[in-house]
Order: C-alpha cells, then sequence, then structure tokens
C-alpha cells in the first residue's frame, strides 16, 4: 500500500466533497457508537474489565521478552515454526518462502491489517503467487483494486451500488451475468464464488488477534467463518502477526475477548472465535500440514519504554475511529496508510515517521472521545500530543506555527501584557461578529474558509473568572 498521509489536508478536502462517501459514513456515526453503548450498558463490569486489561497489557510489555519466548518453545513443542521477522521485508520474503516450498500458486487470506502493512499482496503478485482475500469486506475492495479504509469494517466507505457493480464486472466468468443489488443476493452469490477458492488454496494466511504463550496458539476472531475455512482447508496455515498481541493464558485471552467485540461491533461475543495450535496431528480430522507464525516487529520495539509504550496495548477494535468527528467526517483513506483514525494518528508516525505522518496527530480535535471508549485505556490524546512536540523539536511545523507559538510564549510570560492583549482581542472579534459567528478571519483562514467561529463571551476567561471569585467571596461574607 503506497503511502499517501503527507497529503492528507488534500485527501481530506476530496473526501468533504465526496458525496458516496459521506453517505456511507453517515451510516457509520449511527451504527457502531449506539451498539456499542447498549451491550456496554448489560455488562456493569466493563469499567472494571478494562482497568484489568490496562494492567495486564502493562505487565505483559513490560515482560515481552519472557512472553515471546514462552510462546515459541510451546509453539514449536506443539509442531509449529515461529519466524522472526524485524521489518516488512523480512517478512515477506518468509512468506514466500514458505509458499514456494509447497509449490503454492494460491493463497487464501483472512483479514490481516499486519499484511496490509508489510504490502503482502502485491508482493506475491509479482512473484506469482495469487491472493485471495476470503473476508468479504476485504474480497469486494481487492476486486475493486482498493485498500481498507476501517479496521474491522474495511469497507464501511462503500454503498451498496458499489459492491453490486464490482460483482456485476467480475462475476460473470462464475455463471452470475445478472446485476442485482439485494443484499442477501450478493452474499450468496460472493459465498458460491469464495467456495471455489478456498478448496483451490494451496496456503491460508491469516492475522491473529492474539497469541497465547501457555499453550503457543494463535486465535482469530470474525463474524463470516472465513478465518476457520482459511486456517483448515490449506495444507499449509501461515500466521503473520506483530509482537505485542502475545498474552500470557487463555483465561487472559479471555478477558479481552469480552472488551473486543463489545467495543468493535456491540455484540457480546463475536461469531466465530477460532484458536490454533500446531499443525494437524494423527487423530484430527482435518487441519493443515504445516503451521507457520511470523512475528513481525517493525519499529514495535523501538516503542517500549518509550513515551509511546502505551500504543501498543491496543487491540484492534476501532472503538476509537468510530467515536472520532474527524474520522466520522473523512474516513479512513483520507489517513493515507494502513492505519486510520486516533490510533493510525499515534502508530503510524512511529512506523513510517513523523516527518511523512505529522499532518494525523495534527488532525485531532483532542475532544478525547477515543480515550474514553478505548478498552485498554490508551491515552490517544497525550500520545497525539508527544507527537507534536517531536514535530516541532524537529522543526517540521510550518514556521507560522512556530512564529505564533513564539509570540504566545512571549505575551504568556508578561501576565499584564497579556491580559491586556486578550481583552482587546476579545472586544475586536465580538465587534467582527454577526449574530454570534465571525464568517471570515483574517490569520485564522485555515479556520474560516471550512466553518464560522463562534464569537468570545462578553470578557475574557481571567476577568470572569475574577468577577466569580469575587461574587464567591461576597456571598461568604454574607453568610
Amino acid at each position: 500500500m503506497e503511502i499517501h498521509s503527507p497529503e492528507f489536508k488534500a485527501n481530506a478536502r476530496i473526501a468533504l466533497h465526496d458525496a458516496s462517501l459521506q453517505k456511507a459514513l453517515g451510516n457509520l456515526r449511527d451504527g457502531f457508537p449506539r451498539k456499542r453503548a447498549i451491550a456496554v450498558s448489560r455488562l456493569p463490569e466493563f469499567e472494571q474489565l478494562r482497568d484489568q486489561a490496562r494492567d495486564l497489557k502493562n505487565h505483559i510489555l513490560s515482560h515481552l521478552d519472557l512472553y515471546l519466548e514462552t510462546f515459541e518453545r510451546n509453539c514449536t513443542a506443539n509442531g509449529g515454526q515461529v519466524h522472526w521477522a524485524a521489518d516488512a521485508e523480512q517478512a515477506r520474503q518468509q512468506i514466500l518462502d514458505i509458499c514456494r516450498s509447497v509449490g503454492a500458486k494460491t493463497v487464501t487470506k483472512g483479514k490481516s491489517m499486519i499484511s496490509e502493512e508489510i504490502n503482502l499482496n502485491d508482493y506475491l503478485e509479482q512473484h506469482g503467487v495469487q491472493p485471495v482475500e476470503t473476508d468479504l469486506g476485504e474480497y469486494i475492495l481487492q476486486l475493486r483494486h482498493d485498500h481498507p479504509s476501517h479496521i474491522i469494517a474495511p469497507a464501511i466507505h462503500l454503498n451498496l451500488e458499489d459492491v453490486s457493480d464490482a460483482f456485476h464486472e467480475h462475476h460473470p466468468k462464475y455463471g452470475f451475468t445478472e446485476r442485482t443489488e439485494d443484499a442477501a443476493e450478493l452474499m450468496a452469490e460472493a459465498r458460491t464464488v469464495m467456495r471455489k477458492h478456498f478448496v483451490a488454496a494451496d496456503v491460508g494466511i491469516t492475522g491473529a488477534n492474539f497469541l497465547v504463550a501457555e499453550t503457543g496458539s494463535s486465535i482469530i476472531v470474525t463474524n463470516e467463518g472465513n478465518g476457520d475455512l482459511t486456517q483448515t482447508l490449506p495444507k499449509v496455515h501461515i500466521v503473520i502477526t506483530s509482537i505485542e498481541k502475545v498474552v500470557p493464558t487463555l483465561e487472559d485471552m479471555s478477558l479481552f475477548l469480552r472488551l473486543l467485540a463489545r467495543s468493535a461491533t456491540g455484540q457480546e461475543f463475536s461469531v466465530y472465535n477460532t484458536l490454533s495450535t500446531g499443525p494437524r496431528r494423527s487423530t484430527d480430522q482435518d487441519g493443515p500440514e504445516q503451521y507457520h507464525v511470523i512475528l513481525l516487529d517493525n519499529g514495535r520495539s523501538d516503542m517500549l519504554g518509550s513515551e509511546f509504550q502505551d500504543m501498543l496495548r491496543c487491540i484492534r477494535c476501532s472503538a476509537c475511529m468510530n467515536h472520532c468527528p474527524v474520522y466520522g467526517s473523512v474516513g479512513g483513506h483520507a489517513y493515507g496508510w494502513v492505519y486510520p483514525g486516533p490510533m493510525g494518528s499515534v502508530l503510524t508516525p512511529q512506523l513510517i515517521g513523523v516527518d511523512q505522518a505529522g499532518h494525523l496527530p495534527n488532525a485531532s480535535t483532542f475532544c478525547g472521545k477515543c480515550e474514553s471508549v478505548c478498552p485498554v485505556r490508551i491515552p490517544l490524546p497525550k500520545l497525539m500530543r508527544h507527537w507534536r512536540e517531536r514535530e516541532f523539536e524537529r522543526h517540521l511545523t510550518p514556521s507560522t506555527v512556530r512564529q505564533g507559538l513564539w509570540g504566545w510564549a512571549a505575551f504568556a510570560k508578561r501576565p499584564t501584557l497579556y491580559r491586556w492583549m486578550s481583552r482587546s482581542a476579545n472586544f475586536l472579534l465580538r465587534r467582527l461578529a454577526r449574530n454570534g459567528r465571525i464568517s471570515k478571519l483574517p490569520l485564522a483562514t485555515g479556520w474560516t474558509d471550512w466553518r464560522d467561529m463562534p464569537a468570545p463571551q462578553q470578557g475574557t476567561f481571567m476577568d470572569q473568572w475574577k468577577k466569580r471569585q469575587q461574587s464567591e467571596q461576597q456571598q461568604g461574607g454574607l453568610l
């Protein structure tokens, strides 16, 4: 996937004027947040579970090497093979080597953001291996030569007619020649086509929601069952995941599963929660002959011990983007790479560089909604502020911003001058307002070109605070 994060502002402008996208995003704003609220209301201990999950994740990250080594030992004991990948290139090469070792021509893939991160599909195609996405949303995007715009609902930026067009263009060779916009018929059509790919695949590739150290298992969570068919039908199963996905025990995994579905889709539990523990045994009726787990670092170990370590607690539930007013306005593609929304605004600069992704942490309103719904309590606004600090330190912020901050600091160090300037600005802004709004403001066109600016209330904050204190003192004296 090509990097377009530096064009975030241009991407956002296009998204705001895309009627089809805005229609699709309207469904998001009314869907996942409401369902999450209902699901959470049915679980009285939800807040306590969030605390437990945060603390457990912090413990895991403090002992990550121990749990990864334990996972490798137990996975190997069960007949699996563990591969360590320092970066995307190494991970891609390891997967290609495994495919070539069994003469694979086609592979089926369960939904995996890590495979998007390492641009796996293009790499396999360039080397003669055809990947087929099996998650319905990912499959639709693959037909359209598109990329996910959301983590759990990758095709959320599309509407029903877009899906109909894609199927009508690509499915006639499977006998489907009539165009339909009936959702049930489209689902049945996709199921029929997908079965052929499941049977023909030589290798199945999935991600992993979690790795369990005590059993050497991986688990994939889906609502469609495609993950099960991707893991059990081919003769080789490859799991590609990142190092922070490990948890100590099956009981610990169950804690995160209770939070994941409720935070993601508002379900009590996902439909399919499938554990894989090594290749097929002699007593098993199905399953792969080989089981490989590729553990990708790709910059994550650099986050350990840094101010960004909290981001490694993320369980990829999408709650932050489901509730984010910025994501809800521009969608995921505007962010220009794999991970969108608030979590992407923290993770993307780490993985591709703040010089490439500096616009993302600057595109936050800091309303705090993302942190309030995060199941593992990641302080996302604070982490985005850290990236702004890094950007400022490296002189990557525009000179006008730096000069503005310098000017503000100069006034802030001089309280008398600051209060006088605040009163003057307050007075002038109220004079410029019409019906309590300011439609055009010099030196603030970045705001007023797109929205009106609310006029300030009567008096500065300091003046109002002083009056409030005087009023409370007078009331106290009367008492």
